[in-house]
C-alpha cells in the first residue's frame, strides 16, 4: 500500500547563530541539528527534527546520540508499517528504547508530518483542530553583562517584541541577580521581563534571592531547582507572588500530573522534544487544562521543522495560554526552508499546506551538513 513507510533517513546539520546563546550551564554558537525523514512508498515525505539545547546537559541525549538509536533501534521497526499507526509504532519502539524522549520526538513528528501529508491535511488537523492561528513569542537573552543584554532587547523592542526571558544560574547568585534586576529596572513598564534558571539553584537559594527578582519587577520565574525537586518547586511556587513556571520537572504526563496535584507550578512549559513528540505534549496540555494551569510554547532552540512541529500543537492547544518562546529560527544565521516561517510584530504566524505547512531547501540542507 502507498501508505507504508520503506525509508527512514537522517542527517546531522550543523547551523551557524547570529550571536552566541549561553545557559545556566554551557553556551553554543551553532546549534547542531538531526533531521529524521520518513518514506512512504507512495512517495510521501514527511521530516522531523532532534535537536536538544546546547548539548546533553539538559536532557541526556545529543544529535549524535539520536542519530545511533534511530538508525539502528527505530528506523528498523518502522519499515513496512501504515504511516498512520503511529500509536501502534510506538508502543513498539517503546519496547526497545527506553527513554531517548528527543529521539523519539524527531521519529513522531515525522511520522505525523508524512500522515498529514498523505491526506493533504495540515498536521493541526491530526491534533484535533485550531484552537488558534499565532502565538506570542518571547525573546530569549543570554547571560551577558546588564549592559549588552539592555542593548539587545531594546533593539528587539522595534521588531515588535515586548516579553524578554533570561537566562540566570551561571554566576554568583548576587552577582547574577544584580544583573537582572538592572534589566528588568530598564524596561519597566515597556516589555515584560522572565527568568529561568534551568534548575541550577537550590530550595534556600531560591528563596533567598527570587524575591528580590520580583521586587525588580520579573513577572515569572522559571524552574529554579533541579527537576527531582518538585517538593522544594511547590514551597517556592507557594512563597512568591508570581508564577513559577515548571520544564525539568515536567516531561511526561505522569509528571503533568504529580505538578498539579502538588500545586508546583503555575505555568507548564510544553516542549515536543523533550516529551518524545506530539501526542504526549498534547496530553500534557490536557492534563493541565484539566487543573486550570495555562501552557506555554518552550523552545529547545529548534530550527524551523522543530519550531514548525510546536506551532502546530501550540495552535491546537485551547491550554497554551501563556504565549511561546519559538523563537529558533531568528537566532540561526542559516534558513533551512524554501519559505520562511513568519514572524510579525512578536508573534510566529502558522503556515498553511499539508503536513508541517513548511518545505526544506535541498540547498541549504546540502550545505550545512556535517561532513
Amino acid at each position: 500500500m502507498s501508505d507504508r513507510i520503506d525509508g527512514v533517513d537522517t542527517v546531522l546539520l550543523d547551523v551557524p547563530l547570529v550571536r552566541p546563546h549561553r545557559f545556566a550551564r554551557t553556551g553554543m554558537d551553532a546549534q547542531p541539528v538531526l533531521l529524521v525523514q520518513v518514506r512512504t512508498a507512495g512517495g510521501v515525505v514527511g521530516t522531523g527534527e532532534g535537536v536538544v539545547p546546547g548539548g546533553p546537559w539538559w536532557g541526556g541525549e545529543s544529535v549524535e546520540t539520536m542519530k545511533v538509536v534511530v538508525d539502528h533501534y527505530i528506523a528498523p521497526l518502522l519499515l513496512g508499517r501504515r504511516v498512520d499507526d503511529i500509536a501502534g509504532i510506538l508502543r513498539s519502539v517503546n519496547d526497545v528504547v527506553n527513554a531517548n524522549l528527543y529521539a523519539k520526538a524527531a521519529v513522531e513528528v515525522a511520522l505525523h508530518d508524512a500522515w498529514a501529508r498523505s491526506l493533504g491535511v495540515p498536521v493541526h488537523t491530526l491534533l484535533g483542530g485550531l484552537a488558534r492561528t499565532e502565538i506570542a513569542v518571547t525573546w530569549a537573552l543570554g547571560t551577558e553583562p546588564a549592559p549588552v543584554v539592555i542593548e539587545e532587547a531594546m533593539a528587539k523592542l522595534d521588531e515588535g517584541h515586548r516579553s524578554f526571558k533570561l537566562k540566570m544560574g551561571a554566576q554568583d547568585p548576587a552577582d547574577d541577580v544584580a544583573r537582572v534586576c538592572a534589566v528588568a529596572e530598564k524596561l519597566r513598564g515597556v516589555a515584560g521581563v522572565r527568568v529561568d534558571l534551568n534548575a541550577r539553584w537550590d530550595r534556600l537559594t531560591s528563596l533567598t534571592y527570587l524575591p528580590k527578582l520580583v521586587d525588580a519587577g520579573v513577572e515569572l520565574v522559571e524552574q529554579p531547582v533541579p527537576g527531582a525537586e518538585v517538593e522544594w518547586l511547590a514551597e517556592i511556587n507557594r512563597a512568591l507572588p508570581v508564577p513559577v513556571m515548571a520544564d525539568e520537572s515536567l516531561r511526561t504526563p505522569s509528571d503533568a500530573l504529580r505538578l498539579a496535584t502538588s500545586r508546583a507550578a503555575d505555568v507548564f512549559s510544553l516542549k515536543t522534544t523533550k516529551s518524545g513528540g506530539l501526542r504526549a505534549s498534547a496530553a500534557i496540555a490536557s492534563i493541565a487544562a484539566a487543573a486550570g494551569i495555562p501552557c506555554h510554547g518552550g523552545t529547545s532552540i529548534e530550527s524551523p521543522v522543530g519550531t514548525a512541529a510546536s506551532l502546530h500543537l501550540a495552535c491546537a492547544s485551547p491550554a497554551v495560554t501563556w504565549g511561546s518562546e519559538l523563537f529558533g529560527p531568528l537566532l540561526m544565521r542559516e534558513e533551512l526552508l524554501t519559505t520562511p516561517l513568519r514572524y510579525v510584530d512578536g508573534t510566529l504566524r502558522l503556515p498553511d499546506g499539508p503536513g508541517l505547512g513548511i518545505e526544506l531547501d535541498p540547498a541549504a540542507v546540502r550545505a550545512l551538513t556535517r561532513r
